[in-house]
């Protein structure tokens, strides 16, 4: 498992964050995302037998987009939470490549990275 993690660049990056699941929301600290899920800081009212139904990540992007993924859990451990994306638009997509290509600044590794996806 950490093999096919390390697989994709993750890209350290500060925005507003919010997790929803049901009727819960709240507002996390991103830690790092990837073309693969992202990383955030356990929130306050972090509740660890949170239900199995997936979630849904949104990131504010400066421009007024944002990116929106369905995520689900695959670990909680020393504050963090690490969620890998199930399902992911084709906008958000779009300006999760863009952020990530701004900051690998090698073309041919984010192809990599997106053949790796499919």
């Amino acid at each position: 498992m950490s093999d096919d993690r390390r697989r994709f660049t993750r890209i350290p990056f500060d925005a507003h964050t919010s997790l929803q699941q049901d009727d819960w929301c709240a507002s996390v600290q991103l830690v790092d995302l990837s073309l693969r899920g992202l990383l955030t800081l356990q929130p306050a009212d972090w509740q660890v037998q949170r239900g199995k139904a997936p979630f849904i990540a949104i990131i504010d992007l400066s421009e007024g987009s944002q990116i929106r993924m369905e995520v689900h859990l695959v670990h909680a451990e020393e504050g963090l939470l690490g969620f890998e994306c199930l399902h992911i638009d084709l906008d958000s997509i779009s300006h999760l490549r863009r952020l990530i290509a701004l900051n690998l600044g090698d073309e041919a590794l984010l192809e990599r990275e997106l053949a790796a996806l499919i």
